[in-house]
């Protein structure tokens, strides 16, 4: 600040630094109200912070410094990460339904094996200027991890343990806590928290309400369906039988009724024994039919065309990759298919 000197006028000069320094004490008055009710307020949440609090429009809070609760304790983030790098291969569906300009992903299969290219993640992937890969079949790449320059990482204290200390020297890392939740079902606490790591709490909780309300929407339309209804998941080699546990939105959430056997790989004559009303083929060569599938060979066989979902036409095909995958993406999709195919029937 510049000042300016006077000859003369002593006496307005006194009374305009007297002004002055009342309304300096004013303001400072002000201010110390002002982060007093800042500090109380974040007292009272899972997230503390000691930043002033705004929101943007699209459901962001710049409310930093925050401190966040990891499996390693309480950990501090000073300011709203921009560039942020998912170190654990299971979440790549939590974190994408973020709004955010730069991600960095570890993804369980190859990029070619990929769906971010599908037009189910086209609206996750269209809205961010940066999607790195740094992690193919659930490995980390640690050279293209610390090429990216994360502002943070994302890591699992289960799955990413070997590399902690590595994540720690590239950027500062979030680890959530695996062994007190269960990621891979729990997926409305994994993007709660990861709303409040990223400081879009409210884009958390408006994609938890919609997908609730679709489930909702769901399980009214399609409650006249009687009998069990069975989900396999179709392999080039094998075929597995989807626990009620693991798909729990699809039967409990759906209102549906699962076989009366414990989950599992199936055989054509473990089909058969089990002859469910309505069966979902999850297939996982959906993205290049060109691959084979076991139940290619079973559809022609007599005992295939003998079963009461095939003889009613009530076999439905759908992404199994996408459908029996963990995240919110996968089963929002999952939810949409099957509720079109049995309120079509």
């Amino acid at each position: 600040m510049h000042r300016t000197r006077y000859k003369g006028w002593v006496m307005l000069v006194a009374v305009l630094s007297l002004v002055l320094l009342l309304a300096a004490c004013s303001s400072g008055e002000k201010k110390s109200e002002q982060t007093t009710s800042q500090t109380e307020q974040s007292a009272t949440g899972t997230v503390e912070s000691s930043g002033s609090s705004s929101e943007s429009a699209d459901g962001s809070s710049n409310n930093y410094p925050r401190t966040v609760q990891t499996a390693r304790g309480d950990m501090e983030i000073k300011q709203q990460p921009q560039k942020i790098a998912l170190a654990h291969w299971g979440l790549s569906d939590d974190l994408l339904v973020f709004d955010l300009d730069s991600v960095a992903i570890t993804l369980p299969f190859t990029e070619d094996q990929s769906l971010l290219k599908s037009d189910l993640y086209k609206p996750y992937v269209e809205n961010k200027n940066t999607i790195d890969i740094v992690g193919e079949n659930t490995q980390v790449n640690l050279e293209a991890l610390l090429a990216y320059e994360p502002d943070l990482i994302i890591a699992g204290n289960e799955t990413n343990k070997d590399i902690l200390e590595q994540l720690d020297q590239i950027a500062p890392t979030v680890v959530l806590d695996e062994t007190k939740q269960d990621v891979f079902k729990e997926w409305r606490k994994v993007i709660t928290d990861l709303g409040q790591i990223l400081g879009q709490e409210e884009t958390a909780i408006q994609y938890i309400n919609d997908f609730d309300q679709k489930l909702a929407d769901g399980k009214s339309e399609i409650q006249s369906t009687e009998g069990t209804v069975a989900f396999m998941q179709v392999r080039e080699k094998q075929a597995y039988l989807q626990g009620a546990d693991y798909i729990s939105e699809y039967y409990e959430g759906l209102g549906l009724t699962p076989p009366s056997t414990e989950a599992g790989e199936l055989t054509l004559e473990g089909i058969a024994k089990l002859d469910p009303d309505y069966l979902f083929l999850g297939y996982f060569n959906m993205e290049d039919p060109s691959l084979s599938a076991v139940t290619d060979e079973w559809e022609k066989s007599a005992v295939w065309k003998g079963l009461k979902a095939v003889k009613n036409g009530h076999v439905y095909k759908i992404n199994g990759q996408v459908a029996f995958g963990f995240g919110p993406v996968s089963k929002s999709y999952g939810v949409e298919q099957i509720t079109n195919s049995l309120k079509a029937q």
